[in-house]
């Protein structure tokens, strides 16, 4: 049986995400899909995923660098950025690379999609999250609900 409580969990109610408010922004974007039929079915499976994605040390190090440099930026730490241009838009792209990575380590050429999806709209958690973080846990968010579709369609079989 797998660990139902990862370390990277740990860390993120340390910083207000519970797994809970991964599923509930995951769901937020939800659409009935082939295998995927239900809110309580997608529930189950994004949970399964979380917990899954959740023990990756390399997802864990990203999502870590991302907190850290959101702390280093919002104390004007970073070299050559100013408080006033990291909160000020536009500009700063290190969070969307972030993102990118997060995603298509996840979820490949889907998972990017997904994170272009879950960006734009910023479901859930995302929207009280700062700058660099959001980008990193939309990233693992869209992710997580893109092998999910990508699973549950595979176990559906064919489709003509």
């Amino acid at each position: 049986m797998k660990d139902q409580s990862p370390a990277l969990l740990s860390y993120l109610k340390e910083h207000g995400i519970s797994l809970q408010s991964l599923i509930d922004s995951a769901l937020e974007m939800y659409v009935p899909h082939p295998g995927i039929e239900t809110v309580q079915k997608a529930t189950e499976l994004l949970r399964e995923e979380f917990l899954d994605i959740l023990q990756d040390v390399n997802i864990s190090t990203l999502i870590v660098a991302a907190f850290h440099a959101q702390e280093e930026a919002q104390n004007g730490r970073i070299p050559g950025l100013t408080v006033e241009r990291f909160m000020g838009k536009p500009g700063l792209v290190a969070d969307e690379l972030i993102g990118i990575a997060i995603a298509t380590y996840i979820g490949g050429s889907r998972g990017m999609f997904e994170f272009v999806r879950f960006d734009q709209a910023k479901p859930g958690i995302l929207r009280e999250l700062p700058p660099l973080t959001n980008d990193a846990i939309g990233a693992l968010v869209a992710g997580a609900s893109s092998n999910v579709y990508t699973k549950a369609l595979k176990d559906t079989g064919p489709t003509v």
